[in-house]
């Protein structure tokens, strides 16, 4: 475990080295989601795997989460956008690099592609999308709406009841971090990229949706926004694709990095690396 300072906010950092004690294939920075997320969602699914394929693997707990610092105000998207490029300054890491973000990582990861192009090979966003003024409108009613939920103990005993301790403790943390934060009303004024910037990342794009997910209908506007895009559509799954299905996420990020040029290592990451686009997924790409 690490700290990295970046411009004041105490960053908490994991980072893995290729396995086999090669030079990096690559760079793969992996980002986590808003509110009940942390980086132990990639450490504990798909980091071990691409440190075993001969990648650096960078994660970091985004401000407010997990053992980062938690700030009482700075939470518009580009306060994450900026401690993204900060993190890959201070560590030395030139760019180009590999970008999977999960959730609202996912919109960071977009947000710095637009901002700064020539830091990012290529982008896997899992149940993600680009930041508009329909993504703001959306998250200000999540979020207010969670805000409220979740400051009520009557709630949070249920969802104890209903989902089991571990979710419990997640939405507990949620809940401290929106009482203690203006992250509610911060994300929805974030200051969005330019649509023609969006239009303009020429990086490759995988985008991975669950099939039951209410996100899984801005495929086809993706493809339609980012000249380089493609989409994966996972059956019988909602948001939680990256937790639920990890091993299909592994073999997606696998065959996306091989494909475009990164040279995968490890016997078993090779023989996970089908084409993107076939039925790693065991669905349809569209």
């Amino acid at each position: 475990m690490a700290f990295i300072d970046l411009d004041g906010l105490r960053c908490h950092v994991q980072r893995l080295s290729p396995q086999d004690g090669g030079p990096p294939a690559a760079t793969a920075v992996l980002l986590h989601g808003l509110l009940t997320d942390s980086l132990a969602s990639f450490y504990f699914t798909l980091a071990p795997t691409l440190a075993s394929a001969g990648l650096d693997v960078l994660m970091y707990d985004h401000r407010g989460h997990g053992r980062s610092a938690r700030p009482a105000t700075g939470y518009r998207l580009e306060h994450f956008t900026d401690d993204l490029q900060s993190l890959l300054e201070r560590l030395g890491i030139p760019g180009p690099v590999h970008l999977v973000g999960n959730s609202f990582g996912g919109t960071v990861a977009f947000a710095l592609a637009a901002r700064r192009p020539d830091l990012v090979a290529g982008i896997l966003a899992i149940e993600s999308e680009p930041a508009s003024a329909a993504w703001a409108a959306k998250l200000d009613g999540i979020l207010a709406d969670a805000e409220h939920k979740l400051a009520r103990e009557k709630v949070l005993t249920w969802i104890a009841r209903r989902r089991g301790p571990h979710t419990a403790r997640l939405a507990r943390s949620a809940g401290s971090l929106l009482a203690e934060t203006t992250v509610a009303r911060d994300i929805p004024v974030s200051r969005l990229p330019a649509e023609a910037a969006l239009r303009a990342i020429a990086c490759p794009v995988l985008a991975v949706y669950g099939a039951r997910s209410d996100l899984a209908e801005q495929a086809a506007r993706l493809e339609q926004l980012l000249p380089n895009c493609r989409s994966v559509t996972v059956p019988d799954q909602e948001h939680s694709v990256l937790v639920e299905t990890p091993d299909t996420v592994r073999d997606l990020t696998l065959a996306f990095l091989a494909e475009h040029g990164v040279d995968l290592r490890h016997p078993s990451a090779q023989s996970s690396a089908r084409p993107v686009g076939g039925r790693s997924a065991g669905g349809s790409t569209r």
